[in-house]
């Protein structure tokens, strides 16, 4: 591979766009591990587009190149990957000799060499010809696969040989598998053993997406569906739309182009007009396929560029039997996620096979009486009608995941979440736990020693905790509450009356930063009670650490709070008996779990202050209840947000100033791209050193997260006593940070933030009385998206309408890493699309939970079979929250 990757670069070193290798093969490799890590990709496209030009390379290629321009380096990770790979294919088209990962990427062999390559994964004329009559051979044994790491986040529905419920991220495409194939009967069959000869090469792909029995190919749901109810003429074809017409193969060759490159080429006419077939490889297969003379049904989406008319990579087949049936033509046909275009045809007829012959085996898990109360599809049916939708079905619904048949699976995938939740909310209710005295004694002496009234909604909430600490099972509450609503000083009141009643307490936070501030918080307000607290981190001498260690379990440290230093096994407790997680999107479910077990059955209260989308919180929150402060403390101004462009970048340094001049303070924040902080690190440290020469009379400080804990607190303590007037940081101060003078967030990049994110960041200011600001400064916010984004976070405070709009840019599976939620994906269900069906489940599933605790009557025994199935190994670690 080396030797080969040596040759390849050394031939392409003269062509134009040979610059864009090196980056496009950084930024793809291992399926864009490392593409976030990649910045301004803009520069070097922009170069070679130039470059191009100057060489009198064909317009058609720098033209394409120059287009995505605009989408390179969107903020959407989608939108990048999608770019990158129409880049890599106009490389490939253009005669960019490329390396074999790239190659593989374009759809194109790897090389000219490889010109004359092999032929689709999918060839349908190495299968035989469909016939339900057939009957499969005696099922072997199931194969038991390889059981998964440990380090997997969120584990299927097995423990044994099972992807992520949704799981399957392909470079082309996700492929989303449902999470109900049953792990016993006929689709538990492996495809290898299915009765009926199958291209060794179709086998080897399917297994590589996680497809390897005949239950995982019924349960691989199509992406999208393509109407060829009705063929069009050539003239009636649209550019920018996906059609299906019936011409004549009029020329068929291979083009040679610039680098020594081919591509094949074939004309299709009728008498109505004429377009090209074209594919990015070439090899007798191919010619093959487009005999002159012969009459064939191409299947694909038209593109005009300068009067050409084109179809890349069209599905192809014969039109000798177009008017007998046909799983691929006269009907809706589905399009798979992950697979090529060529490749769908052979796919289809694998899942049509599979669904004609086994969807009858698939146990209908609803009662009779649910499903026909709902008017629901029985499920066999739902899945045949979602492969292969009957003539009639609309195609809009269809597309929009929002047919009869899509309803029915999406409500299953909710429906079960929402049961496990109910079991393990009806398991915490009768679980023995602390009955912790809530008297009114007890709760206005902690009351009383908070500096100020709380607001209504404080006081409302904290009278929901005291009812839950009252009773004898374990309180499990999640509080939300915007930036600066107080939810600390609820949580305050809490742990005072766990403490008044001879238990200790703790309080785990993401950041040293934001712990060290509750501690500071907590101290003042337990001392005057008589109580103490202590913190738990990292940093600091082992002598001290052990001695707080000592003292927390002998009882004499009443409070800890800390960060991931609590869940040191050196760390115990006396006597534990309410825990507060801050921030609870920041700890994995098994952290949370960690913490809980230093106690017996201790309540819980989950905070956070990133707003989560009603429908979000119902789903990974239904056993939790909930609570919400939406008040802010009175003497709170909303901060003035603004968007600026780069160009403008001086109207923000005269804000700036004017605030300073005032007294007040200012942060200026850069971006933390994922897991690697040393280009954004440079970027703050040369920020930090422009400030200087902008505010020369101002102090201006730098902190991130690379930087040592006494390193951190220095630095914040001169920024709270205002020896520090511009802190320069990174998103370090995201969470918790409370400087009431502070009055200017200005957020570099804004556009490559979250909304959530950049909703955090602004509600660092507006924490006094004086009006504040936040300036979003953006270098290329040219996508929709980000546009969008920016223009929301402009025109509205309100945290919760926020959170939707950032729920449906980003989808669940980011918001607030949902993937360490110990849950599954959602393979058809959509929480920004299907909050009827989320408030519809969970009263159905607490219904049935209420009635039958255990799921023992008889018309229950599918339901259990099917959560047992789906859950398993979940349960107990999803209670946590």
């Amino acid at each position: 591979m080396r030797r080969q990757r040596r040759r390849v670069g050394s031939r392409h070193l003269g062509h134009p766009f040979a610059t864009l290798v090196a980056p496009l093969r950084y930024a793809c490799e291992k399926d864009f591990a490392k593409l976030a890590q990649l910045r301004d990709l803009r520069s070097p496209l922009r170069s070679a587009v130039a470059a191009g030009r100057a060489a009198g390379i064909d317009g058609r290629w720098t033209e394409a190149l120059d287009r995505e321009l605009d989408h390179v380096d969107s903020p959407s990770a989608e939108e990048r990957k999608a770019a990158l790979v129409r880049i890599v294919s106009h490389l490939a088209s253009a005669g960019v000799p490329l390396p074999p990962e790239l190659s593989r990427l374009a759809g194109s062999p790897a090389g000219p060499d490889a010109a004359a390559g092999p032929p689709p994964i999918f060839d349908a004329r190495e299968q035989p010809p469909l016939s339900v009559a057939d009957a499969p051979r005696e099922p072997e044994p199931v194969e038991e696969d390889e059981p998964e790491g440990e380090g997997a986040a969120a584990p299927g529905p097995s423990r044994r040989g099972r992807k992520k419920a949704v799981g399957l991220a392909e470079s082309k495409g996700e492929a989303k598998l449902l999470s109900i194939a049953p792990r016993e009967g006929p689709l538990a069959t492996p495809l290898r053993s299915a009765g009926w000869r199958m291209n060794p090469r179709m086998l080897s792909a399917l297994e590589k997406k996680g497809v390897r029995k005949v239950g995982d190919v019924l349960f691989l749901l199509p992406r999208c569906y393509e109407d060829r109810r009705k063929l069009r003429t050539i003239a009636e074809l649209r550019p920018g739309e996906r059609g299906v017409a019936v011409g004549v193969v009029k020329t068929a060759g291979v083009v040679p182009i610039r680098g020594g490159r081919r591509f094949f080429k074939a004309v299709i006419a009728d008498q109505t007009g004429s377009f090209a077939a074209t594919f990015f490889h070439s090899g007798p297969w191919l010619a093959a396929k487009f005999p002159i003379g012969k009459r064939l049904v191409v299947s694909g989406e038209l593109r005009a560029d300068r009067g050409i008319r084109e179809m890349a990579h069209p599905e192809v087949e014969p039109a000798d039997d177009l008017e007998s049936s046909s799983v691929h033509f006269g009907r809706i046909v589905p399009i798979y996620p992950g697979f090529e275009r060529h490749e769908q045809r052979s796919f289809r007829e694998l899942a049509h096979r599979i669904c004609e012959r086994f969807s009858q085996s698939l146990e209908e898990p609803l009662p009779e009486e649910l499903r026909e109360r709902l008017g629901l599809l029985e499920l066999p049916e739902a899945l045949r009608r979602i492969h292969f939708p009957p003539e009639t079905e609309d195609l809009g619904l269809l597309d929009r995941h929002l047919s009869p048949a899509h309803r029915r699976l999406a409500f299953d995938e909710l429906f079960f979440l929402q049961l496990g939740m109910s079991l393990k909310r009806q398991g915490i209710k009768i679980e023995p736990g602390i009955r912790f005295d809530t008297s009114p004694a007890r709760v206005d002496r902690a009351r009383k020693a908070l500096p100020f009234t709380p607001t209504k909604a404080q006081a409302r909430v904290i009278d929901e905790l005291c009812a839950d600490m009252a009773k004898p099972e374990p309180m499990n509450r999640l509080l939300q509450g915007d930036v600066g609503s107080g939810k600390t000083a609820v949580a305050m009141v809490a742990c005072a009356i766990a403490i008044q009643d001879g238990y200790q307490a703790a309080v785990m936070a993401p950041t040293e930063i934001l712990a060290e501030q509750h501690a500071r918080s907590f101290a003042r307000y337990l001392e005057p009670l008589g109580y103490r607290a202590g913190l738990f981190t990292s940093a600091g001498a082992a002598k001290q650490r052990r001695e707080l260690r000592a003292a927390l379990a002998r009882g004499e440290i009443h409070l800890a709070v800390g960060t991931h230093a609590l869940l040191e096994e050196k760390v115990e407790f006396q006597r534990l008996g309410f825990v507060v997680i801050d921030e609870q999107h920041r700890f994995g479910v098994i952290q949370r779990h960690s913490l809980m077990s230093k106690g017996v059955r201790p309540d819980v209260l989950v905070m956070t202050a990133t707003p989560i989308p009603r429908t979000l919180a119902m789903t990974l929150y239904g056993d939790l209840d909930q609570s919400l402060i939406d008040e802010l403390p009175p003497g709170r101004t909303p901060v003035k947000t603004q968007v600026f462009f780069e160009k403008q970048r001086g109207r923000v340094y005269e804000a700036m100033r004017a605030e300073l001049e005032k007294g007040h303070q200012c942060y200026v924040v850069y971006p933390l791209v994922e897991e690697s902080e040393k280009l954004d690190l440079a970027d703050a440290t040369r920020g930090a050193e422009a400030l200087r020469q902008v505010f020369p009379e101002h102090a201006v400080g730098l902190l991130h997260g690379r930087m040592k804990p006494e390193e951190k607190d220095a630095v914040m303590e001169d920024f709270r006593a205002r020896r520090i007037h511009v802190l320069v940081c990174t998103t370090v101060v995201e969470v918790g940070v409370d400087v009431p003078n502070a009055s200017v967030m200005a957020i570099e990049h804004a556009e490559r933030f979250g909304l959530s994110q950049l909703h955090q960041l602004r509600g660092r200011v507006g924490r006094g009385a004086a009006t504040s600001h936040c300036f979003l400064l953006t270098g290329y916010a040219k996508s929709k998206e980000a546009s969008d984004r920016l223009r929301v976070m402009e025109q509205t405070h309100h945290g919760l309408v926020i959170a939707e709009k950032d729920l449906e840019i980003r989808g669940p599976g980011e918001f607030l890493g949902t993937r360490q939620s110990g849950i599954a994906e959602l393979a058809v269900a959509n929480l920004a699309r299907d909050a009827d069906l989320i408030s519809l489940t969970q009263r159905e599933a607490r219904a049935v939970v209420d009635a039958d605790p255990k799921l023992e009557r008889p018309e229950n025994q599918g339901l259990r079979r099917a959560l047992e199935e789906r859950w398993e190994g979940r349960l107990a670690l999803a209670r946590v929250g």
